[in-house]
């Protein structure tokens, strides 16, 4: 059988199985001549440009992947290959364009965002590193990285408690990252002075197996805590972490979400999605001094009040992607601090701590106390009396059910999609808007166009257009999650609770343990829809589903302030 395959495509599948073994050199030679007899091959020039870099050799690397992106503009497999590399000669701005590409058309795949953010921190540019990886935040993949990534970028913004939280979700994600562990023990040692904590971190990092790489620097730091004489640590900056193979193709969609949290950093290889890929993790840790404290640049949180956070595709959201519709167990009247205030903030809110009145029962929005006093004996008791008014009358959504459009041009869409993208990645949201709804006017069909044309038109507060696009892209895929709980957020930012509170339990009819629709349904149901039973009931399955859920603390009060 081997005899028959021909020369080219023999030589191409030797040299990935060198590559899978660790032979570089033998994988070298083989995919040389692949790449001499198929020499228009683009898939071949990428496998060669990994060996080359595996085996030592970067800029014959460089030049066999630049072969074959000249061969198929398309071939993300490549762009990520080369941005790597350059990460690993640091040159985080040649690294930062090559990613880039890599989430305009492939703005489904974490690895690009991920490595993206990556190379933004390294330019410094703290705010739009936190965008990318928020956005693989949103995509639920590789979160260990991201809230790595988001600490680190704290850090450079002189929030060091926000940078040991995520340093912390990190490990919670994974409890065996060495780099979050070592970043977490040295935030609270160098920042926060909490000496024992810090200790605990170090301990857990030199009990990891196998040894970590900076293991004797950190054992003398850990000893040196247990005597008077402290010892300085560093922040561990990681390399590009560990990639999952790239996809062919997937849908381009884009969403807004918030932290959780892989661990070895890593440079990953990415190998031709048609073939069974092997990544070789080269574990790279750098520890250097920690700086002085750099300026702090407030984060820019999409927050779409008095809704909780939007849902889009994995770039729509280039303010920060947020974590689903954390909405405070509070009265609706208060005005409600960001979703990163409330998971951040040590300072406790008191305008929205509920009052408890004698019968047990927080009162509602609107609610009022009145005494009322017996008509005889001048000592009479007061008995306080609890008026509670009837829930209001919402308006309600005329639905217009539109039919699944017709298929267009989706090639003449393109050229608008990217130019939106584009526009996102500036925060010309109005630009944005306009090129997506031309996207979605040339190619009525295409999901993706039509759900970020939501997506915008709702951070902008066009609540009617959100709504408009919102049932177009149900109507293309009537099973998106993201698409109906943003449809829902959009309702209720409108006013139309009822139907809001109806597109949620189509949600967890189909999906029962999305914490973020049972989260958003309480939250209705506690402080617009009075019915404190229901808010009861999808609390606690939040407790249930998520014990760690940042809203914890807040929802356990309202369920002692209300008991059922």
């Amino acid at each position: 059988m081997a005899g028959c395959t021909p020369a080219g495509p023999r030589a191409l599948l030797k040299g990935k199985k060198y590559l899978d073994r660790g032979d570089y050199a033998d994988a070298v030679a083989q995919l040389k001549t692949a790449t001499d007899l198929l020499s228009t091959n683009a898939a071949a020039w990428n496998y060669y440009g990994v060996a080359l870099q595996r085996a030592g050799q970067p800029d014959d690397a460089v030049n066999a992947y630049h072969r074959a992106l000249e061969l198929d503009r398309d071939l993300l497999e490549a762009r990520l290959n080369l941005g790597t590399l350059f990460l690993e000669q640091n040159k985080p701005d040649a690294a930062k364009t090559e990613f880039t590409a890599c989430t305009l058309r492939r703005p489904n795949e974490a690895l690009g965002w991920l490595k993206l953010g990556s190379a933004q921190l390294k330019l410094g540019e703290t705010v739009p590193a936190e965008r990318s990886f928020s956005a693989v935040l949103a995509l639920k993949t590789s979160e260990a990285e991201a809230y790595n990534g988001l600490g680190l970028a704290r850090i450079q913004r002189n929030k060091q408690i926000e940078a040991a939280k995520f340093f912390t979700a990190a490990v919670q994600a994974r409890p065996d990252f060495a780099a979050a562990i070592l970043n977490l023990a040295t935030v609270n040692q160098q920042f926060l002075h909490d000496n024992k904590t810090a200790l605990e971190n170090y301990r857990a990092y030199l009990a990891l197996t196998p040894k970590p790489a900076h293991w004797e620097e950190v054992k003398a730091i850990a000893d040196g805590l247990e005597t008077p004489a402290l010892v300085a640590a560093a922040v561990v900056t990681p390399p590009p972490a560990p990639a999952p193979v790239a996809k062919p193709n997937p849908p381009v969609v884009t969403t807004i979400t918030e932290p959780k949290p892989q661990t070895k950093n890593s440079s990953v290889l990415v190998t031709h999605p048609a073939q069974s890929p092997h990544a070789q993790t080269a574990a790279k840790t750098v520890i250097p001094t920690p700086s002085h404290p750099l300026p702090a640049a407030p984060v820019q949180v999409v927050q779409v009040a008095p809704a909780p956070k939007i849902v889009t595709t994995p770039n729509a959201n280039t303010s920060g992607v947020e974590q689903p519709a954390l909405e405070m167990p509070v009265p609706e009247p208060a005005a409600k601090p960001s979703l990163w205030h409330k998971l951040f903030s040590s300072t406790p809110d008191n305008s929205s701590t509920p009052k408890i009145v004698p019968n047990g029962v927080t009162p509602l929005p609107g609610e009022t106390v009145a005494p009322m006093m017996a008509a005889a004996p001048e000592k009479k008791v007061i008995v306080p009396v609890v008026i509670v008014p009837p829930a209001p009358d919402f308006p309600r959504y005329d639905y217009l059910s539109p039919r699944r459009p017709q298929a267009g041009e989706r090639r003449a869409a393109a050229g608008a999609f990217t130019q939106a993208r584009v526009a996102e990645q500036n925060e010309n949201w109005t630009t944005a808007l306009a090129a997506y709804r031309q996207a979605a006017a040339l190619d009525p069909a295409w999901f993706e166009a039509q759900y970020n044309a939501g997506v915008i038109a709702h951070r902008l507060r066009n609540y009617s257009s959100a709504l408009t696009s919102y049932e177009t892209a149900l109507s293309l895929q009537p099973d998106s999650v993201d698409a109906r709980y943003n449809f829902a957020l959009a309702l209720k930012a409108a006013g139309f609770v009822p139907d809001a509170a109806e597109q949620l339990k189509k949600i967890l009819a189909a999906n029962p343990g999305e914490v973020r629709a049972h989260l958003a349904l309480a939250n209705l149901c506690a402080h617009s829809l009075r019915d404190p039973a229901q808010a009861r009931q999808h609390y606690l399955k939040v407790l249930e589903l998520d014990p760690r859920n940042p809203q914890t603390t807040d929802i356990r009060f309202w369920l002692a302030a209300n008991p059922g």
